[in-house]
């Protein structure tokens, strides 16, 4: 069985972090939230990947490459217009008639375990089945009708509570579903959605079937809920481990996983779960605690603590800062007493609408200088290649190239 992995978006409800990388490829405990996806799809036996991308398609080709590495052979489409879902499946047709009867599609966004598949695979049936999980709150999702196994309608997130039974956008379809997407219409949104195509079939008699999860589904929608993601996934870790150099005097406790090359220096106190990657330097005297991630090539100097944030590679943390909550994209240089406020029920401007946060601090995207003794408000961004001068306190969102004197 091949697997079409959709990954051409651009995740605009997550900038600033994806003004540098797709969606795809933003880090959940250390790993592109797509490379999840792929070895979720192997250890399914899945091991052929159609990866549909476009935009910042080089980083993600130059991650995967052929997919040898992760025990799969990935071949790429390119999607060089954003036309939708089912435009973007409808390019794969080639590489998947006439040999392969039936094949899977998702979404390379969407943060899912094994058994999440193992659902999928275990109960398809009919020329298309997709996979559902049950939210409280459904309303930012397409909504899925159903009779039984049956699905009746699919409601694309409409306003209003309807059902608790979420799409999550898996698929399990035969080729016929080639010739329903031929007789899409365009959506009010200017493309062509494979839920429509799906109504369509509904509409025309066929048969769709749904099949529930309890698994692991998680929808990055905001760059926000990656933190919620990532400690998810800290949390459930079967296996982290210590291969770094742990000074004396440094105390770990709970779930601490620590990279190759990697030095805790004396005095640092490390509350699990954590993630450290390869060659960080991390103390004297600094405290990480819960639901942490700190990428590759990181450095973070003397009493500094951080909870609950994510940093991503190449950052360096200057002495007597404080990040909570916060997501550090890469190749940061953060001076000293850096310190980020936070605040719970946070209403977050993105594209023209209001969105609900949960606590959170500060949004960095790359290649960012930050003096010392910089305050950032709660909930602000600060887009790429920014630049604080020491003793401000950024109080409004930085756009690119700014300059804060």
């Amino acid at each position: 069985m091949k697997a079409i992995i959709l990954a051409a978006g651009e995740g605009l409800r997550c900038r600033p972090l994806t003004l540098t990388r797709s969606k795809v490829m933003l880090p959940v405990a250390n790993k592109p939230i797509l490379e999840h996806v792929i070895r979720a799809l192997a250890e399914n036996g899945i091991k052929e990947i159609l990866l549909v991308v476009g935009y910042e398609k080089e980083r993600i080709m130059d991650y995967f490459e052929d997919g040898l590495a992760f025990g799969v052979k990935i071949s790429y489409i390119d999607q060089k217009a954003q036309l939708g879902t089912a435009h973007a499946i409808k390019m794969a047709k080639a590489l998947i008639e006439p040999e392969v009867s039936e094949f899977l599609v998702l979404n390379g966004d969407n943060l899912i375990e094994s058994q999440t598949l193992a659902d999928l695979l275990e109960n398809r049936e009919g020329d298309a089945t997709l996979l559902t999980v049950k939210m409280e709150e459904p309303e930012a999702y397409g909504m899925v009708l159903t009779e039984g196994k049956k699905v009746l309608k699919i409601l694309e997130k409409k306003p209003g509570k309807k059902t608790n039974i979420v799409n999550t956008g898996i698929y399990a379809f035969t080729p016929s579903i080639f010739d329903f997407i031929e007789e899409t219409p365009i959506s009010e949104y200017g493309e062509y959605a494979i839920t429509d195509t799906l109504q369509l079939m509904i509409n025309k008699g066929k048969e769709v079937f749904a099949v529930p999860t309890n698994a692991k589904w998680m929808d990055a929608a905001f760059a926000w809920d990656l933190l919620r993601a990532n400690s998810s996934f800290l949390n459930t870790a079967s296996e982290l481990k210590i291969e770094g150099k742990i000074e004396e005097g440094t105390l770990l406790k709970g779930k601490v996983s620590i990279g190759k090359n990697t030095l805790i220096r004396a005095g640092s106190y490390i509350v699990g779960p954590v993630m450290i990657g390869e060659n960080c330097d991390i103390g004297p005297n600094v405290v990480i605690l819960p639901s942490t991630t700190i990428g590759d090539n990181v450095s973070i100097r003397p009493f500094t603590e951080i909870r609950n944030s994510v940093i991503m590679e190449e950052t360096i943390i200057s002495t007597h800062s404080r990040l909570t909550n916060s997501l550090i994209g890469s190749n940061n240089r953060i001076g000293a007493y850096f310190d980020t406020e936070e605040k719970e029920g946070l209403e977050i401007l993105i594209n023209g609408d209001f969105h609900p946060a949960p606590r959170l601090g500060a949004i960095l995207g790359d290649g960012n200088e930050i003096g010392d003794r910089v305050l950032v408000k709660a909930g602000m961004r600060i887009a790429v290649n920014c630049k604080v001068e020491s003793g401000n306190t950024v109080y409004r969102n930085l756009s690119r190239d700014s300059i804060v004197l």
